[in-house]
């Protein structure tokens, strides 16, 4: 998978430079745009990093003036909009050599400095020493990884050729998981002076932060209390995968003091002013306090000795009590009463969690008076408050991108989308026994269950009993890995606190197989397809994009409570929440967007043909569907469907719409064509248009129907749907459970924003609905362009003919 990210970031450098080559100078590599003359020297590694051309769309290529630019994702492609590039004149063809760097190309004289116009914009000056000279070289600039060793030759490079220099760094609101476990960065910060976690020179966060009273506006500060609140609410760090863990209560009288080590390797703490002794003397200090419990934060890896830390022998002599497994630092700094630091970042957080911190070294929020400082920074002599540092690193300095869309976000849309990953994946974590599932299944439901589960295929219900029986005696109580002796710490090794879990598709459980689960003290969960589903049909093997998994029941399933149906009854909306599902919902309007997402043949013009009738659209559905089974009491057919929507509108335009998977000959639920039932059967055609041209809808428990709500479109319900019951339908079968009354936006927060869970098909990773949203959107405009595979490939097709043969409807 790192492999697959590292081809796909120089991939997206390529096609934003369409005309480029490159090759290697030394350890760095040359990108050249030979339509502009303009090249960027990129230190070895940053190519690869994903998303980079949206991280920098000034720097690819260079434009003239300040055009605005705009990323968008086509054809697995970033293209760049109103670009006008600043030279004219082509240079030399081929990749550029090393001889012929530092030869004076002579560009056009109308070429501007990008890089330099991007610092003016933001307030910043770009290194005078640089400016003017680019037209000198090929190179325009150099582009590295921070100021760490890895781009030590980088930087001597912009430094031998007078180029400026840009050094890039992952942003303070990483990811869901570690780099390592391939998941790739939402947040990258671009710095033309120097670095945020070098204080031996300035940089352009601490410029920033320097000039915040004459720079930042309160529109700006509003945003920066309101992230601040969204980060403490969601509990948000650089990485989020840490659960949460208690720790052991307090001594009576003692305050709790956290002191954070650092591996060695770290290129903050050389940054930072600081050394070796630096981290010494800071346990000493803390250790020195009379009634203090001294608690150190140690890197696991340093603990199995993968990594050197500073402190795990000092620790270990003076009696500190070492914590090292992963924890949610929110949690963290719940437990304790301070916070000492060198150059950590979570020094930041505690902050911005109210505790009081003290830093031994020089990171980039020391010095403003807002920690209790060892060493002193000359530049920084100002007081500045917690939401100016928050607004100068976050909004200002920081840039977002989505990386499974591939475009450019902000702060509040990556915090959302961490926020959504971070629910499912903690909710979803742990032990699962998923038994009767196909190959094809097997495939994309671990990526479902998320980086913190763990999934056991078994073949049937019997061997997922006997593993279950097996996994139970052997589930231990969860806790943190504290003790005086890391080798005993190294040990203990602490298993998930969720209990072993069985996964069973809800069309094929069975009453047997829940109460054998139950009886053995385990859980079992049904999983289904989700509302947004995919741009084809799952009956084709067409991948989910989202899926329902649901411990209580199914949405379908009115005999009894489901997930949603609880947080529908008792859930206290946010008007955020609400905000959040109003735009979702008219997004969905506004791009057509259904469950399926089939675009079939133009719509006829049905209000002509109705001649003034009212249009009354009845939708379809698979007879033999679980839906049908437990939602519907009353009629189960599609034929006695339309007979009562004829008799309810004896004199309307009736349009009967089967389902797509009765269409493709999957499914049954065919009705008779003669009888008046009907006047006009679509069987192709985008549903979510179809709504646009109807008067009202009939449906059993189709999941159409709360499409058309959501639409305005009027709804009368025949079965229990799970949006029937909260006062929006037409109901002809009541639910006694369902004593609530809901808006629409309500509704939509809880079946397309919490209930779901959704995965971006090309990573694999946890999303959300806007990001599943923007996915429908770009493969369908993939498709209709014939960039996209067909619908229906060959192996489709095969798959068709064999059902015809084989399986038959079911």
């Amino acid at each position: 998978m790192l492999k697959a990210a590292m081809n796909q970031g120089w991939g997206l450098i390529m096609r934003a430079l369409p005309c480029a080559s490159h090759a290697q100078h030394g350890s760095e590599d040359v990108t050249h745009d030979a339509t502009s003359g303009a090249s960027l020297c990129f230190s070895s590694g940053i190519y690869r990093q994903p998303l980079l051309a949206c991280f920098i769309p000034e720097l690819l290529p260079l434009t003239r003036g300040r055009t605005p630019l705009s990323c968008q994702n086509n054809d697995n492609s970033l293209t760049f909009k109103n670009l006008s590039f600043a030279a004219r004149r082509r240079a030399p063809t081929g990749a550029l050599s090393k001889k012929n760097v530092g030869k004076e190309q002579h560009p056009a004289a109308s070429e501007t400095d990008t890089l330099s116009e991007l610092g003016a914009s933001k307030g910043i000056n770009t290194a005078p020493e640089f400016v003017g000279q680019e037209s000198s070289t090929n190179i325009m600039r150099v582009v590295g990884w921070g100021h760490k060793p890895t781009a030590k030759r980088a930087r001597q490079y912009a430094l031998e050729h007078g180029l400026p220099y840009v050094a890039l760094e992952d942003g303070f609101l990483r990811s869901l998981t570690l780099a390592s476990a391939g998941y790739p960065g939402m947040a990258m910060v671009v710095d033309h002076q120097g670095i945020y976690y070098d204080a031996r020179q300035p940089s352009d966060l601490e410029q920033l932060i320097n000039e915040a009273p004459t720079r930042q506006e309160e529109a700006l500060l509003a945003r920066a209390r309101a992230a601040l609140e969204s980060l403490r609410m969601h509990r948000l760090s650089k990485y989020n995968h840490a659960p949460e863990r208690k720790l052991p209560t307090r001594k009576p009288g003692m305050q709790r003091l956290l002191i954070v080590d650092q591996t060695a390797e770290d290129a903050s703490v050389v940054g930072g002013i600081a050394s070796p002794e630096t981290f010494l003397a800071m346990l000493r200090e803390a250790c020195a306090i009379e009634g203090a419990e001294v608690w150190v934060k140690v890197h696991p890896d340093v603990i199995a000795g993968k990594k050197r830390g500073y402190l795990l022998e000092e620790a270990r002599k003076l009696g500190c009590t070492l914590l090292s497994d992963d924890i949610n630092p929110w949690c963290l700094f719940e437990q304790v009463d301070g916070v000492h630091v060198v150059t950590s970042q979570l020094g930041f957080e505690a902050l911005m969690a109210g505790l009081p911190v003290t830093c031994h070294g020089m990171p980039f929020y020391a010095g403003w008076g807002l920690t209790d400082d060892r060493q002193q920074c000359p530049r920084r002599g100002q007081s500045r408050t917690l939401e100016q540092v928050f607004a100068a690193a976050y909004l200002e300095y920081s840039r977002y991108a989505n990386p499974y869309t591939q475009q450019a976000a902000t702060l509040e849309e990556a915090i959302q989308l961490l926020a959504d990953q971070k629910r499912m994946a903690t909710r979803l974590a742990g032990h699962w026994i998923a038994p009767g599932y196909s190959r094809w299944k097997r495939n994309f439901l671990p990526s479902f269950l998320g980086p913190l589960a763990h999934c056991d295929f078994v073949k049937s219900d019997t061997i997922a009993l006997q593993k279950l029986q097996k996994l139970q005696k052997l589930q231990k109580t969860a806790g943190v890995t504290i003790a005086h002796d890391p080798q005993a710490m190294s040990q203990r090794e602490q298993q998930t606190p969720h209990p072993t879990r069985v996964l069973s598709w809800a069309s094929r459980t069975t009453a047997e197989l829940e109460a054998s689960v139950i009886a053995q003290g385990g859980a079992l969960w049904r999983i289904e397809d989700g509302f947004l589903r995919s741009v084809g049909l799952g009956v084709d093997l067409t991948r989910p994009l989202s899926l329902i998994l649901d411990p209580l029941g199914m949405h379908f399933d009115a005999s009894r409570s489901s997930t949603l149906e609880q947080w529908l009854m008792h859930h206290d909306f946010t008007d955020a929440e609400l905000g959040r599902a109003r735009q979702l919902r008219e997004r969905l309007i506004t791009l057509g967007l259904s469950k399926y997402n089939s675009e079939g043949d133009e719509l006829p013009d049905l209000r002509a043909m109705a001649k003034g009738r009212d249009v009354i659209l009845v939708v379809g559905q698979v007879e033999s569907d679980a839906s049908i089974r437990h939602a519907c009491p009353g009629i189960r057919t599609n034929q006695a469907l339309l007979e009562a929507a004829r008799k309810l509108h004896p004199e309307s335009y009736v349009i009967y719409k089967p389902h797509p998977d009765v269409v493709t000959g999957g499914r049954s639920g065919e009705v008779a064509t003669e009888g008046g039932t009907y006047d006009l059967e679509l069987t192709t055609g985008n549903i979510s248009r179809l709504f646009e041209q109807v008067d009202h809808v009939h449906t059993l428990c189709s999941l159409a129907g709360f499409e058309a709500l959501i639409r305005g479109v009027p709804v009368t319900t025949h079965g229990l749907p799970f949006y029937a019951g909260w006062g929006l339908t037409h109901d002809l079968v009541e639910c006694p459970r369902r004593t609530r009354h809901l808006s629409v936006d309500a509704l939509v927060a809880g079946a397309l924003i919490e209930y779901p869970v959704y995965v971006a098909p090309e990573h694999g990773h946890l999303c959300n609905a806007e990001t599943v949203v923007t996915i429908l959107e770009q493969q369908r405009d993939k498709l209709r362009r014939g960039t996209l595979k067909p619908a229906l490939p060959w192996k489709t097709r095969l798959y068709r003919g064999y059902r015809a043969l084989f399986i038959g409807k079911h």
